[in-house]
């Protein structure tokens, strides 16, 4: 074994690199996004390590840890860095949400810092400007995203203080260095970044702020590679260290966040934006929320993830507890490398039980202090024995393309089927073991094209449905705009323990989680199975091709995938199109993070991946074996 790394990288001659310094071979040098790195390995980490998907944040949160400090107090170095090298996907103008498991108490608490409506929202908020929903009634001028009406409350700051209240051992104050030095010196604009600009351009450019940081004085967007600077958002995190949350909740901000939110107009004085109806003390008021995890058996694993108002816990709850059916472990990929080339039955269970969770979940799920699930628990979605009247429904030859929602109550709902966009996502795991592991977004890129104080605001909203009715049913959506509610999610922290000999939650095993909008629990799943059935190590299970399906016809293969690229997955394509599979092969964006629990010589060790789809990389007192 060499000697740790603490925080840095090595080259390929095993020269050790420091992160951010811009010596050949560091990670955070910017490069044009290409879809897919080849050759990323598992980390291996002695005491404590960061799994992110920017190399910049990775480094904030690995100094973090290295210096004592907690796995809660870490993810919000993560988060201050990410809101500024990654602002088309998070920031401090969104929502997240988190599992923690404190590995002393050895308990899981889920966190919920998901946006709400403003109070003055109705179920017509997303529609019409006076919200009637009458005859007359004017629709959005410019739709909704790029409206004030999309941008729910912000959510992401006031659960971390909550959670770093909770588990953090380092002082509040202490926590933004590194970002805010990054907002000062100016930081290399990755190719993530570079690509959001450039083809968001024309919304950007509505907004004054946005305009003048995005943009050069001729108007073109900044490139690849340029330093940017954001001294607004460096003031603003000065202000968050030293005020904690209330600095974005109350006062000057607040105020410049209400009115951003409320302008009318664009910053070419003439395209009309409709206002949103946010007030003073609708931030004022904003609640974040601990919430008991949906923690479900799988095998001799119980498999924790986040609860509603997220429909991603109970999704992929759903879809595993479906699989639990079937002999997963006959059906490993060819190989390793890469993930190794997913099987056609394989696939095809996974799909099959994904669709059956995904018609559930668009029925059923939404955010439960206003629409209780069926039962009024999660358990009547995800007991064993309605789990496998479920799987009891997959043919092993032919896809049934659309499955139906299970008949599991008398409150009648109508389908939603609104797509979610983009996000983020770490896994931390510290000194002491404890372990956070957060997706975080402000929705689409770029969010609402809305900017203040130096961040992005979301648009969120628009993860509710715009039409509270089901036009094919004439029933209520559960999933519809009222004043204070948070729009559904797909959002998946999640977390992996063996059964202990009692049936409690023994050894912590792994945490995952991902973006990627609607089919984050396509992704997680994913790498669940390929991790607990398949065998594969953190950095594999990561790196394995995305395969995965909402509730349609459709099954995705992640085209940006060397195997693909190779045509080493012709026969997968033929196998499953066979079988009655419409198959795609668009591109996907995982940005899946791991971090496992292994051994090394007998002792107790970390192992980490980082999605070779995005620009991550794992951190920690790295080692090679």
């Amino acid at each position: 074994m060499v000697a740790d790394l603490s925080c840095n990288t090595t080259n390929a001659d095993g020269t050790t690199v420091v992160v951010g310094s811009g010596a050949a071979g560091d990670p955070s040098l910017p490069e044009a996004a290409s879809g897919y790195r080849v050759g990323l390995k598992t980390a291996y980490s002695k005491t404590f390590m960061v799994s992110s998907a920017n190399p910049l944040a990775s480094k904030a949160g690995c100094d973090v840890l290295k210096a004592g400090g907690s796995a809660a107090d870490a993810a919000v170095a993560v988060q201050a860095v990410l809101g500024l090298t990654v602002p088309e996907a998070t920031g401090l103008g969104g929502g997240a949400f988190m599992l923690y498991y404190d590995a002393t108490a050895k308990t899981v608490q889920a966190y919920d810092g998901r946006e709400t409506a403003p109070a003055a929202a109705t179920n017509n908020y997303l529609r019409y400007i006076d919200q009637t929903g009458t005859s007359t009634a004017a629709p959005l001028p410019t739709g909704a995203r790029a409206s004030g009406r999309s941008i729910g409350t912000i959510g992401a700051v006031r659960m971390l203080e909550l959670a770093q209240k909770d588990h953090g051992v380092m002082a509040w104050k202490d926590l933004f260095g590194s970002a805010t030095s990054l907002a000062t010196n100016g930081f290399p604009i990755g190719g993530r970044l570079a690509a959001a600009i450039s083809s968001n351009a024309t919304s950007l450019k509505r907004d004054a702020e946005a305009t003048e940081y995005f943009f050069n004085a001729d108007g073109t967007p900044k490139a690849l590679g340029t330093v940017l600077k954001n001294p607004k958002y460096a003031a603003t995190l000065t202000k968050l260290a030293a005020q904690g949350a209330d600095a974005l909740y109350t006062g000057q901000i607040a105020q410049d966040i209400v009115a951003k939110i409320g302008i009318t107009l664009a910053a070419d004085g003439v395209t009309a934006i409709t206002p949103g109806l946010t007030t003073m003390a609708d931030l004022a008021g904003y609640k974040a929320k601990r919430r008991e995890p949906v923690c479900v058996t799988y095998r001799a694993y119980w498999v924790c993830s986040m609860s509603p108002p997220s429909s991603g816990g109970i999704g992929v709850a759903s879809a595993m507890g479906i699989l639990e059916n079937f002999n997963m472990g006959l059906y490993k990929p060819a190989g390793t490398d890469e993930g190794g080339i997913p099987t056609v039955k394989g696939v095809h269970l996974v799909t099959e039980a994904e669709r059956l969770a995904y018609a559930d979940r668009d029925m059923y799920v939404a955010d439960t202090d206003f629409v209780p699930l069926p039962g009024g628990t999660w358990d009547t979605m995800l007991n064993k024995n309605y789990l496998s009247s479920r799987a009891n429904l997959i043919s092993f030859s032919t896809s049934m393309r659309t499955a139906t929602a299970g008949a599991l109550g008398a409150v009648p709902q109508g389908v939603d089927t609104t797509v979610e966009h983009g996000t983020n996502h770490f896994t931390i795991v510290d000194k002491k073991g404890n372990v956070a592991t957060m997706t975080t977004t402000v929705e689409s890129s770029m969010g609402s094209f809305h900017m203040t104080n130096g961040f992005i605001l979301n648009n969120q909203l628009t993860d509710f449905s715009a039409n509270p009715i089901d036009t094919t049913t004439g029933l209520l959506v559960a999933n519809r705009v009222s004043p204070g509610k948070r729009p559904r999610s797909t959002m998946a922290p999640t977390m992996v323990f063996k059964i202990a000999a009692d049936g409690s939650k023994g050894d912590f095993v792994m945490a995952t989680g991902s973006p990627g909008g609607g089919t984050i629990i396509q992704y997680v799943v994913k790498t669940l199975v390929g991790a607990l059935d398949w065998g594969l190590d953190a950095q594999q299970s990561a790196s394995l091709v995305d395969f995965g399906a909402s509730n349609s016809p459709t099954t995705t293969i992640g085209g940006e995938h060397p195997y693909f690229v190779n045509g080493q997955l012709a026969s997968l394509v033929s196998g499953l199109t066979a079988m009655g599979h419409t198959i795609s092969t668009g591109a996907q964006t995982s940005g899946v993070g791991n971090i496992i629990a292994s051994t090394y010589k007998g002792a107790p060790i970390w192992t980490g991946g980082t999605d070779p789809r995005r620009e991550g990389v794992v951190l920690g007192d790295t080692f090679t074996p």
